[in-house]
């Protein structure tokens, strides 16, 4: 079905947002704040977010659980992606992809070195899907949250996006 315009209507994706951090509160979750009002404001329904320590196992255990939920589309992550200290998000979630979606993170790499030149390095953002659930890792700052969600997945998410889209392959909107 399309519009006046010949764009399919917008369909709300439900997206689940985490921050994975050992110091964020609600208080001062600046990112994934910042993520889970672009998720609202683009349409979407934000199912859930939630803080996890930066723990394999937490991190592991509330993923497994949205991506056995059918009522979650995607998932986006923040924090835990970078190379020091306890950061274990890719070690926490990549065991549980079924495949990864290998451009995402090297299109945000490339995109960030714009903004934050050689750093960009150090990030290890990345795809993937599991049970037919988008699952997006993203580093901790507000900035490469913006720039991932402005330059990737707000297009992405978007089932207008051309000339192909992550959305279109959301399995709860290939039913109708």
């Amino acid at each position: 079905m399309t519009d006046q315009t010949g764009n399919t209507p917008p369909a709300a994706l439900n997206i689940a947002v985490l921050t994975i951090s050992d110091s964020r509160t609600e208080a001062n979750d600046t990112s994934g704040g910042y993520l889970a009002g672009a998720v609202r404001e683009a349409g979407h329904n934000l199912v859930e977010k939630a803080i996890v320590k930066d723990d394999v196992y937490q991190i592991r255990a509330l993923i497994s659980r949205w991506i056995a939920d059918p009522g979650v589309d995607a998932v986006v992550t923040t924090g835990g992606t970078g190379v020091t200290g306890r950061d274990s998000t890719p070690e926490a979630v990549t065991p549980l992809l079924d495949r990864q979606v290998e451009g995402f993170g090297e299109l945000f790499r490339n995109l960030s070195f714009a903004e934050i030149g050689a750093s960009t390095i150090q990030s290890r953002a990345f795809g993937g899907l599991a049970n037919g659930t988008f699952v997006f890792c993203l580093p901790g700052s507000s900035g490469a949250c913006r720039t991932a969600w402005e330059k990737i997945l707000r297009l992405q998410l978007d089932r207008n996006t051309r000339p192909c889209n992550f959305a279109i392959l959301v399995p709860r909107l290939l039913e109708k």
